[in-house]
């Protein structure tokens, strides 16, 4: 009796651990990339980058998450999810400190690095909630996904304030975020040394992987992935950028990506729930699709505070339900963790390959037009694209 007990509360524990051990995954999906946007204007200054150079380094990790993603399953396969994520998370931190080298080249490599283990990240989480908490996979994914849009909204607002306010200059700025790496890099070697051997590795992914890849239902979940994505990331990259030239000072549009994103935690947490509990999540779809084009649209017409702060509330709101409603539906479109580590591979594959596109194109639209009309304007059309593919993946089918 006493030994059953001791084995309940040891899997208890190690239940408890897993759990935050996905939240600290989590919170090292953002930071790298979502720090960098408010200080785009200095790395250009102290490294020499054009806009469009500009754009092409915040698209490279997409571009590293579009080639990593249908191959991480299959690592995780050889290797099991905690050696794996371990993998993934060295890379992380190998990344932000090379990055932190003021020069071209170290500048893109270690920004490479650090895409290869976010992405690593980013397809197994999915997996692995499936496969630990089916029966919650719900609230799972509010959690993590709440937890990604907060330290990434706080990596936004403070990165400038560690800059300057400080003394850390970019380099430093960027360097105070692989603390929180460490700590997970910590966290999952104890959870692999304590493993149950229940590692929820992902098995038999051959041909039902490429079945995936025939089926349409799959592809609009990853076209709604990559548009939802591309408005993220550009939003990310360029957003301080627009804010600025609307008169406001580089530190307030810094805090007001912050607070995009703060805007949207609520919506991280609760389209989740709501889309679990739902059969169909085509209303969910509609309805952040809708905030996100008012959102933009406010962008382009209002040249008062207000109206500005209004459309940043409707964008955050709209960026911050949409990535955990593609999550969600990797989940909930997928009868098993296999099928749901298959799914998550191909739409983050496809997704952030059209991801990439976003900053870079939107920079270069920028350095074509001397304005931000252009570029605004695509990110209206781009959100109507996400209205019709969201209700489309919302529908009650399995891949």
């Amino acid at each position: 009796m006493e030994f059953l007990e001791s084995k309940a509360n040891t899997k208890s524990t190690y239940i408890y651990f897993f759990i935050a051990g996905i939240v600290l995954i989590a919170f090292n999906l953002r930071p790298a990339i979502t720090s960098l946007g408010p200080l785009v204007g200095m790395i250009q200054e102290d490294v020499g980058l054009a806009h469009w150079s500009a754009g092409l380094l915040m698209s490279l990790p997409l571009v590293v998450f579009a080639i990593m993603s249908p191959l991480v399953p299959k690592i995780a396969n050889k290797l099991t999810n905690e050696l794996t994520l371990i993998i993934g998370l060295t890379s992380l931190l190998i990344g932000i400190v090379i990055r932190s080298i003021p020069m071209t080249f170290f500048l893109f490599t270690g920004t490479l690095l650090a895409g290869l283990g976010i992405a690593i990240g980013n397809v197994l989480l999915p997996a692995v909630v499936k496969d630990k908490f089916p029966q919650k996979f719900g609230l799972m994914t509010s959690v993590y996904s709440t937890s990604m849009g907060f330290i990434a909204s706080l990596a936004s607002g403070i990165s400038v304030p560690l800059a300057t306010d400080l003394n850390l200059g970019w380099q430093g700025a960027q360097i105070v975020w692989a603390l929180p790496v460490v700590v997970a890099i910590l966290v999952w070697v104890l959870l692999r040394k304590y493993n149950l051997r229940d590692s929820g590795s992902i098995q038999q992914m051959s041909s039902a992987s490429n079945r995936m890849w025939r089926t349409p239902l799959a592809w609009q979940i990853a076209i709604f992935m990559g548009f939802q994505s591309f408005l993220f990331y550009v939003t990310i990259s360029w957003l301080p950028e627009i804010l600025h030239s609307h008169g406001m000072s580089m530190e307030t549009a810094g805090w007001l990506l912050s607070f995009t994103q703060l805007v949207g935690l609520p919506a991280s947490f609760f389209i989740p729930v709501l889309a679990g509990r739902a059969q169909s999540q085509v209303w969910i779809a509609f309805m952040l699709g809708m905030c996100s084009i008012v959102g933009y649209s406010g962008l382009l017409l209002g040249s008062s505070y207000p109206v500005l702060i209004v459309s940043i509330a409707l964008i955050g709101f709209a960026l911050g339900g949409a990535f955990p409603l593609a999550l969600s539906y990797i989940g909930l479109r997928a009868r098993s963790a296999n099928q749901a580590a298959e799914l998550s591979g191909m739409t983050q594959s496809t997704g952030y390959l059209l991801a990439a596109v976003g900053p870079l194109f939107i920079g270069y639209l920028y350095d074509m037009a001397h304005s931000w009309t252009l570029p605004i304007l695509t990110l209206i059309v781009v959100s109507m694209v996400i209205v019709v593919f969201g209700m489309l993946s919302g529908r009650n089918r399995y891949v």
